[in-house]
């Protein structure tokens, strides 16, 4: 591969950026004043806008289910499993207490009927019967879930099930859990589901059951379609909480309020001050096409490299235009074979020199070791060139 590593260099004119400390950001506001623990950010440029006890661990009940989802998204992105495929219940996945869908053993359900059991009821019988389906065993599965954890470089969680039962060493804060759902909307389609306010399962079975959004702002606050509420006595009522109004998405996650009311009371006070303070703007969606690759000895003489993430800025309201630099940077050592969706290298957003993001760039298509004659064709034209 040619030896350039920036490949371009673009100043944008848009709104002048100042990054959003969190220190600053947090002064004189009285949000979620209920919640033991809370933070907002904005999803894009993960930003906080507003924390309070942020790094506390906390246990995390069923916001755990975000981690599980990541997963299940994953394995269906990797064609491990589909939705229409069926999965038959387990003893084990059926003798979950607490949250569920009354799954009986040895009933066999869809991955998109489980997966509505999860995101929308919060089941614990589902969650597990997905766990042992994706990994063989549940705790297989917890191993996968604190490998990720580690990969998004959560230093304050660690998970024991995937369902957040209470469980010795089972903990998170509300800093990683804002970060797990920031993996978790990589896969927008997840928002089908957790957007649901009710949904029905086995339907017209004399064993339908009805299925209603354990998040009550789906249907109350404007804008908001997930993610994960969380209850038990020892964690008290949580809410990981996504909105999205106009290009601008955010997180709200609120831990240990008494009630449902007072949880979704600080959640709602989070989301009302980040939409009246704050918007981005947005420089590429995912998936976009920013340049492309070529390698001397690939079976293709050039490839799409795309974002793997949306690409923003984050404005407060009103602020002015200055200039924005954004670069390419295409590593070095990249060996084939290449699958699709390889990281090659970065895209860097900068602010007077300081990096305010950085996003992972992939390759859209695989690229393989080119065989004999193509190798042959193209040695001929660099000849040819001299």
């Amino acid at each position: 591969m040619r030896k350039t590593v920036i490949l371009f260099t673009v100043l944008l004119l848009l709104f002048q950026l100042q990054p959003v400390a969190a220190e600053e950001a947090s002064n004189d506001l009285a949000l979620a004043e209920a919640a033991s623990s809370a933070i907002l950010i904005e999803r894009d440029t993960g930003e906080i806008l507003y924390e309070k006890n942020a790094h506390e661990q906390l246990p995390p009940a069923s916001m755990t289910k975000m981690m599980t989802l990541i997963l299940i998204m994953e394995a269906i992105d990797d064609q491990k499993i589909t939705l229409d495929e069926t999965v038959r219940v387990s003893e084990h996945a059926a003798s979950m207490g607490g949250s569920q869908i009354f799954l009986e053993a040895g009933e066999e359900m869809s991955v998109e009927d489980l997966l509505k059991g999860v995101a929308i009821a919060s089941g614990n019988d589902a969650s597990v019967a997905l766990a042992e389906r994706i990994a063989g065993s549940e705790a297989a599965f917890v191993t996968m879930m604190n490998k990720k954890a580690k990969d998004l470089g959560l230093e304050n969680t660690r998970f024991q099930n995937p369902t957040g039962l209470p469980a010795p060493e089972h903990f998170s804060t509300g800093y990683d859990m804002a970060i797990i759902a920031k993996d978790l909307l990589k896969h927008e389609e997840i928002t089908k589901y957790t957007s649901l306010y009710e949904d029905y399962l086995r339907k017209g079975t004399e064993d339908e059951f009805w299925l209603v959004n354990t998040n009550k702002l789906v249907k109350f606050y404007d804008g908001v379609d997930g993610l994960k509420t969380g209850y038990t006595s020892e964690a008290k009522y949580c809410l990981a909480a996504t909105a999205k109004k106009d290009n601008m998405r955010v997180i709200a996650v609120a831990m240990g309020a008494e009630s449902p009311k007072k949880r979704n009371q600080a959640v709602t006070q989070m989301l009302d001050y980040a939409f009246s303070q704050y918007e981005t703007d947005l420089l590429y969606e995912r998936n976009q096409p920013v340049t492309k690759i070529s390698m001397i000895k690939a079976d293709k003489d050039q490839v799409d490299v795309v974002t793997e993430d949306t690409v923003s800025i984050l404005l407060k309201k009103g602020q002015k235009k200055s200039g924005i630099e954004t670069s390419i940077k295409i590593n070095q050592d990249l060996q084939l074979p290449l699958d699709k969706g390889s990281k090659v290298g970065l895209l860097e957003v900068r602010k007077d020199g300081e990096i305010l993001s950085e996003t992972a760039l992939l390759i859209d298509e695989p690229l393989k070791q080119a065989g004999i004659w193509k190798l042959f064709k193209h040695s001929l034209k660099e000849l040819v060139k001299k």
